[in-house]
């Protein structure tokens, strides 16, 4: 018996010049850098400049990964971008990323479920790969929260930030045992009942606006550890792994205080836990692979460690993600 596996060839990532601190945050509105800090862990964000799109965004990663995997670009037949904050309505931002990499074949498309984008596109990269429709894909997560923050509203604006990550992923053929490189297995929720507690007020369909986003903090914490855990038990229960077993957790970097409360639940000790939550701020469905991208190139992910990613966003959507470097 074989099986198909998604192997990561390479990753990269891009974050805008413009830096944010607690500090300038701090003179705006009525914060403070040891109020933003002691909550969330964040001290600086980055901020994309006025005429810096996501899909600016994206086609820097995407070159990064690209780059990292030594792969031409022409190699790519599918690309997945996931994004709540893309370019226009439509069309989807990753047809302007594969038009930048001059691809002209192949599929490309959007994704939306906001800071959980990432693993769910990994997830839906992974399935066309498996099924044999498609050979090497692209996936990207990439956002522009400064666009769709209300920067009076302390309790949000202070989080999030911009930025984007790739990964480049091929289909390969192995023995099909969780020792395989790659994606071992992925699994995704997701519950409408919760909307409310973390939305953006507008749309076309029904404002005809863009709108701000709008979240009720304390309720989005208390779901927030419980449905982390809850895939994270089902990836261990596909593998037989243990958090004994993993090297890396490459969580959503949206908020410290969740972060640590998922590991310690989890038994996942704290020195396996990649944290960029400080640097980047909670950057969405770029979170993930900003970060992954941070521990590869400083040597922390190596070739045949188990990294373990997970995420949870506005829907509520929740999702894990196991692969083998």
């Amino acid at each position: 018996m074989t099986a198909i596996r998604s192997v990561v060839l390479g990753c990269g990532s891009y974050l805008p010049e413009r830096v944010l601190t607690n500090a300038e945050l701090a003179s705006r509105i009525d914060t403070s850098d040891e109020w933003i800090v002691q909550r969330t862990g964040i001290s600086e964000r980055h901020i994309a400049a006025d005429d810096e799109f996501t899909s600016h965004l994206a086609i820097k990663a995407a070159q990064a990964a690209l780059a990292h995997a030594q792969v031409d670009a022409q190699s790519i037949d599918l690309i997945v971008l996931a994004t709540s904050t893309p370019d226009n309505t439509f069309p989807a931002t990753a047809v302007a990323v594969q038009h930048a990499l001059g691809i002209n074949h192949g599929v490309a498309f959007d994704l939306q479920a906001v800071c959980s984008g990432f693993v769910f596109a990994l997830a839906t990269a992974d399935n066309f790969l498996r099924a044999g429709t498609h050979k090497r894909a692209l996936v990207i997560g990439a956002e522009t929260f400064s666009r769709i923050l209300d920067w009076n509203d302390r309790g949000t604006c202070v989080l999030f930030g911009d930025g984007a990550g790739a990964v480049v992923l091929e289909a390969q053929q192995h023995p099909g045992t969780t020792s395989d490189p790659g994606v071992l297995t992925t699994h995704l929720r997701s519950d409408g009942r919760h909307k409310a507690k973390l939305f953006v007020d507008g749309g076309p369909g029904s404002t005809r606006t863009v709108g701000y986003l709008r979240m009720e903090g304390r309720e989005v914490f208390k779901h927030a550890v419980g449905m982390i855990t809850d895939v994270i038990v089902d990836a261990f229960n596909a593998t037989g792994f243990t958090a004994e077993d993993i090297t890396w957790f490459i969580p959503h970097q949206a908020n410290k205080r969740i972060i640590d409360a998922s590991a310690h639940k989890l038994h996942i000790a704290p020195q396996k836990v990649v944290l960029t939550v400080d640097k980047h701020g909670n950057t969405s469905a770029a979170s993930i692979p900003l970060a992954l991208s941070v521990a590869v190139k400083d040597g922390r992910v190596k070739k045949g460690d188990l990294v373990l990613f997970e995420a949870m966003g506005g829907g509520f959507t929740w999702g894990s993600a196991l692969v083998r470097w």
